[in-house]
């Protein structure tokens, strides 16, 4: 005689529900369901308990009314400091808060757009920005305002009225896929940058997924060094987004770790070729094995360095296979207005095959309007920035590039060697392309940040942790410009290394100190006031004919 292990709980539950009526019944199970699943849910999350718990005890503390008021506070002074900021950026400058009643003159309009374009405390002419601009060849300038004026009121939103246009970029596109060793079915279109590049793969891949996967609940899958642009994109096409740790020696993304976080809902895996960051490069050939072992798409963020690393090999470097040359690749992002030196506002996404492509484009076949189709997010497209990146990579041609490159690549090794022999800095891995990320466990590093911009000096600062870099680009590659950094970064350590203790000052000390606030919310504020003080103009503005522009 066997005696079930079920019994007891069986004759318990029904103990208790002996006296109860049904509805009774149909509640309590209905309640203690819906109970155990939003426990589940809440205790196994990507994040601890511990860490969710203090985020919910600050955002709950915020409804406190004096710690709400404090909070109210010290955002009013930060909105203020951002304002004064913008105001002083303007001040030599008249704002315009209206047309004039009068329309200005070529002459005038000329003028003022120079006074606005040369506004601003660092001069981008002389290497002293980390990336933004990455050529400042007067030949390059005049050619792209020539090639942009004769096309700059094109829309290839029109083929049938500007068929050219759409020939130039399918153009840039073949030749971007011949460079990243796409074969005869890769194909790809131009897009406003990179974050809509990578906006445009995001959504490739998830409509992909619940066609042919019925996947209804997409994961990005992707380092925690990717880009933000990722982020912005779950956030406008309701993906949820699974972070990997990097190894923190090599500061790459951690393959294991990928692996482990790969579940049915995974629709696609991101690797970066380098990370924004720390300069990096992550193990694709890894990832791109595991892309292939569970039929998910790899997505390679090259749009950094995309137009440096292509061309590395030809220019003597050594590079591990990173490219379509991978079977598990299924797209890159790359930028053409970073080292493809095209004017802003140009990127190119590209795909293995064209059935990725379908899912990026925009169909509509109801409208009264007609039937409406759109390759990428905007409808009607600049076609002077589609002419003028095809005239910038026809400029340098393909041996151009290579030049180039090995300019770049050869000062970002000088400058990386160098740094190496300062004692009291570290670099974050192994700059892979052209980004060079400091750290130090001697001071805090945003004083070495604050001391170079004093010297007019522009990096990017990194937190989580801390840490700065530099974007070497052809401007840092003119005579003088590397040992002039290296000489002001030598001169500030020893400055100080005299009081290595000294607490961060300036907006880098706020900058420091939000990292330490576990209520993300409060530094969302931060950003949305600074956001607001790119838009500001002053509120009492009276004047009626501005039509004479001093």
């Amino acid at each position: 005689m066997s005696i079930s292990y079920a019994d007891p709980a069986k004759g318990f539950i029904n103990n208790v529900f002996r006296d109860k009526e049904p509805w009774q019944i149909v509640t309590i199970t209905t309640t203690t369901v819906l109970a155990g699943v939003w426990l589940w849910n809440f205790i196994f999350q990507d994040e601890s308990l511990v860490k969710r718990g203090r985020k919910e005890i600050f955002k709950l503390a915020r409804y406190v009314p004096w710690i709400r008021e404090r909070i109210d506070k010290e955002l009013s002074n930060l909105n203020d400091l951002f304002e004064k900021e913008a105001i002083h950026r303007l001040k030599d400058i008249t704002i315009l808060s209206r047309l004039p009643k009068k329309g200005m003159s070529h002459d005038e309009v000329l003028d003022h757009v120079k006074k606005c374009v040369n506004l601003g405390d660092y001069d981008w002419t002389n290497g002293s920005v980390s990336g933004t601009v990455y050529r400042n060849d007067a030949d390059l300038v005049k050619l792209m305002a020539d090639v942009y004026g004769v096309a700059s009121y094109t829309n290839p939103l029109h083929p049938d009225v500007f068929p050219g246009v759409c020939k130039m970029e399918a153009e840039v596109v073949r030749s971007s896929c011949h460079l990243f060793n796409g074969g005869p079915d890769t194909c790809g279109t131009m897009t406003s940058g990179g974050t809509e590049s990578i906006l445009l793969a995001c959504k490739a891949y998830r409509d992909y997924a619940k066609e042919v996967k019925g996947i209804t609940k997409p994961e990005i899958l992707m380092p925690i060094t990717a880009h933000s642009a990722f982020d912005k994109a779950a956030q406008y096409l309701n993906i949820k987004v699974c972070t990997v740790p990097i190894n923190p020696h090599s500061c790459t993304v951690s393959i294991e770790a990928m692996k482990k976080a790969i579940t049915r809902n995974t629709i696609m895996l991101v690797g970066s070729t380098p990370n924004f960051p720390y300069g990096t490069k992550d193990n694709i050939e890894a990832i791109s094995e595991l892309g292939v072992r569970y039929g998910i798409p790899v997505h390679v963020d090259a749009c950094l360095g995309g137009f440096l690393i292509c061309f590395m090999q030809d220019a003597g470097y050594t590079i591990p296979p990173f490219d379509f040359i991978l079977p598990g690749v299924t797209s890159i992002s790359a930028d053409t207005h970073k080292y493809g030196y095209a004017p802003k506002g140009s990127s190119v996404i590209l795909y293995r095959e064209k059935k990725y492509r379908h899912y990026q484009f925009t169909v509509t076949t109801d409208w009264p309007g007609g039937i409406y189709g759109s390759p990428t997010v905007n409808g009607s497209r600049a076609g002077g920035i589609i002419a003028a990146c095809w005239a910038a990579m026809m400029y340098f041609g393909h041996d151009g590039y290579v030049q180039a490159t090995k300019k770049i690549i050869e000062t970002t090794k000088y400058i990386e060697q160098e740094l190496r022999k300062l004692d009291c800095i570290f670099i974050f891995g192994t700059p892979a392309t052209s980004v060079i990320a400091l750290g130090s466990n001697d001071f805090h590093i945003f004083r070495l940040s604050e001391a170079l911009n004093a010297r007019g000096w522009n990096l990017n600062a990194l937190q989580f942790p801390s840490g700065i870099h530099i974007c070497i680009t052809y401007v840092h590659t003119e005579e003088g410009v590397a040992d002039r950094f290296l000489n002001d970064v030598k001169d500030e350590l020893m400055n100080i290394m005299k009081q290595p203790d000294e607490p961060v000052e300036g907006k880098m000390a706020m900058y420091g100190m939000s990292q330490s606030i576990p209520d993300r919310s409060v530094v969302t504020d931060f950003v949305r006031f600074y956001l607001d003080s790119m838009y500001y103009t002053p509120k009492n503005i009276e004047t009626d004919d501005q039509s004479n522009i001093e």
